[in-house]
């Protein structure tokens, strides 16, 4: 069938879901009921379960004089969705048609309560306040922000809001769904905005003024220097991008003055990282108490494959399960506002949890005199987040949700996806507990997957070897080299170690010049103490990065956070190497013998004579970085 336009495509689906009542209501016969009234009474059900299922798969326009709550997933305004949104929607539907919202007993999966507001009511805020030039040009974020708040929102959509805020009674998220977000090849995932609304005001009048200055923050977030410098470094202009927003049911349940869910995750349908017996198709959930931000930031967290959920890498001693796992989660204030306005979740303490009683679901106790980690909360000692109460013993089918979803999301793409999740266990008895399906978009591969013979070379050329690689073939052409020092690097200066990387980054991708990135403990991350909080406009001109362990403290590569996707979605070479456990190697006294262009207290530019060669084999995940590229030439690869 040939579906010419979108009105023919609504007359064409209208037309066909009136067939779909019609069946399920043509076995009926007025012999089948006592009297008109018992048939009247199963018409009216019918219609209402029909309804209801509808609502369930289709996205409703929304109507301000009849929205009532009974749908899930509404949209206002016209123009596109954008592609958090169009993602969100196809998981609705993959949902529906397939039987999954209720597969699993006691579980009800389901994308939370959802409101778009389409690209057009972007589109009318510029227009109507003339700031799509000035956004464009200015490079002041502070005044980007300033403009776009104070601007006026368009009196319609403002409206459409203020009715869904009357009825919607739980915290929101804000969050963006520009027109290029989760594309499959360049997915500006952490890119835009997503704020926290607790939404508990008694004045609506109020919730209205908070949503509305979160919305155009949002909107603020497409012209920020954070996503210019994305964009540079793809084929697309911003003038090309438009955003548009979802104000989403938060899943959780409030606590102590905080809002949060027990757990939030993000799945993998292809692990990067495999260890036996894991296999790469075995796919890799990151999970952790609370909200995800502790995941999408590059907190510490569980790594577990759902094939294999009792085979968890990071436990194989007590010391590797007491550094690696979560010290800390994330919840929303509900209270007092937070640091940023009130939009934004707050950290706190893992004993938080445990007086709010949700650490018990996924925690364990570590016993200092018997050197054992032992499941649940019984025992004195500090406690640590292991998900054992529900992979070991099965509080919550975890693993058997994670996969199948990732099986079925990655059949609906036709390519390794991504997931991100909320699971809320706070039910009542008799109901169902939520599993929150908040995000499906594509997860891009590297080079093609062709097996890349690592021939032999002398190891004095070799700068770095590892057995952990990210990526698949051949990088040439970089002469220079960032690095971050290993002798005088400290932590506690990660911080400014991220702002120098980031002027260096700025200033070669104006000269084009490619360039390698190395340096210590774990990229991208948040947490200051497991590595350098670099955005990934702050590395964007990378061609291929390496981190290696800290002097103190070895380094797991994170497949949890926007960051790890960015690499793959840019083909970024990804080297990981602890050289202190023979886990790969790096040679850092070289490094240490070039000259720099220039040298800050934790950085150096190096630009070489002669370029470095990266090989990498995507099938088994190894790797060398020469120092000089004709030590391998020519090239030699196997189909």
């Amino acid at each position: 069938m040939c579906i010419r336009d979108s009105n023919h495509f609504s007359r064409w689906l209208k037309a066909r879901t009136e067939f779909a009542l019609a069946h399920m209501l043509r076995p009926r016969r007025l012999t089948d009921f006592e009297d008109a009234e018992g048939l009247r009474d199963n018409l009216i059900q019918t219609i209402k379960r029909y309804r209801l299922e509808q609502s369930q798969t289709l996205v409703a326009d929304f109507d301000r004089a009849t929205f009532d709550l009974s749908g899930d997933f509404y949209r206002i305004g016209g123009g596109s969705l954008g592609g958090k949104a169009r993602g969100l929607a196809f998981v609705r539907r993959m949902l529906g048609e397939l039987g999954l919202r209720h597969r699993f007993d006691g579980v009800e999966i389901a994308v939370p309560e959802t409101v778009v507001l389409s690209t057009n009511i972007f589109d009318d805020f510029l227009d109507l306040n003339d700031l799509k030039n000035f956004a464009i040009e200015c490079d002041d974020d502070a005044e980007i922000q300033r403009r776009f708040v104070a601007a006026r929102f368009p009196e319609e959509a403002e409206r459409d809001v203020s009715a869904f805020l009357e009825k919607a009674g739980w915290p929101l998220a804000v969050r963006s769904s520009s027109l290029l977000e989760d594309s499959q090849h360049q997915p500006f995932t952490g890119v835009y905005e997503t704020l926290m609304l607790p939404n508990n005001d008694w004045s609506l009048g109020e919730r209205l003024e908070r949503a509305l200055v979160a919305i155009k923050r949002v909107y603020a977030s497409t012209f920020s220097q954070h996503a210019k410098g994305y964009l540079r470094a793809t084929p697309y202009r911003l003038e090309e991008e438009k955003m548009a927003v979802l104000l989403q049911r938060i899943v959780g349940s409030a606590r102590g003055g905080r809002f949060y869910p027990d757990f939030s995750g993000v799945g993998r349908s292809h692990n990067f990282y495999p260890t036996p017996p894991l296999e790469s198709e075995d796919g890799i959930v990151a999970a952790g108490l609370g909200m995800g931000r502790i995941i999408v930031d590059g907190g510490a967290c569980l790594r577990f494959s759902p094939k294999h959920p009792r085979h968890i890498l990071q436990f194989s001693s007590v010391a590797e399960t007491l550094d690696t796992t979560q010290k800390e989660f994330w919840a929303l204030p509900l209270e007092g506002g937070s640091k940023d306005g009130g939009m934004r979740e707050e950290v706190y303490d893992l004993s938080v949890a445990e007086g709010d009683g949700a650490l018990a679901a996924v925690g364990s106790t570590y016993s200092p005199e018997n050197d054992v980690v032992y499941d649940g909360l019984s025992r004195s000692g500090p406690r640590v987040v292991t998900f054992a109460p529900i992979l070991k013993h099965g509080r919550f089918p975890l693993a058997e949700v994670i996969g199948t979803l990732m099986d079925t999301g990655e059949q609906g793409m036709g390519v390794p996806v991504e997931i991100e999740f909320a699971v809320s266990l706070a039910c009542r008895r008799g109901e169902r507990c939520e599993f929150g399906f908040l995000q499906l978009r594509p997860l891009s591969l590297t080079r093609e997957m062709e097996a890349l013979e690592l021939a032999e070379v002398d190891a004095a050329g070799v700068l770095c070897a590892s057995q952990r690689v990210l990526g698949n073939g051949r990088i040439e052409g970089i002469q220079d080299l960032v690095v971050v020092d290993y002798q005088r690097f400290e932590r506690a200066q990660s911080p400014e170690a991220a702002a120098e990387v980031g002027r260096l980054n700025g200033l070669l991708l104006s000269q084009r010049r490619p360039y390698a990135l190395i340096g210590v403990g774990r990229w991208g991350s948040r947490d200051p103490w497991l590595g350098i909080p670099v955005t990934w406009d702050q590395v964007a001109g990378a061609q291929v990065i390496v981190e290696a362990g800290l002097r103190d403290l070895n380094v797991t590569p994170s497949q949890g956070t926007h960051f790890f996707q960015n690499l793959t979605s840019f083909n970024v070479g990804y080297f990981t190497v602890n050289p202190e456990t023979g886990d790969g190697e790096i040679d850092w006294d070289w490094l240490d013998a070039q000259s720099a262009v220039s040298q800050a207290a934790h950085v150096r530019h190096i630009r070489l004579e002669r370029p470095i060669l990266v090989l990498m084999d995507g099938k088994k995940n190894e790797g060398l970085i020469l120092k000089d590229a004709e030590l391998l030439a020519p090239p030699t690869e196997a189909g």
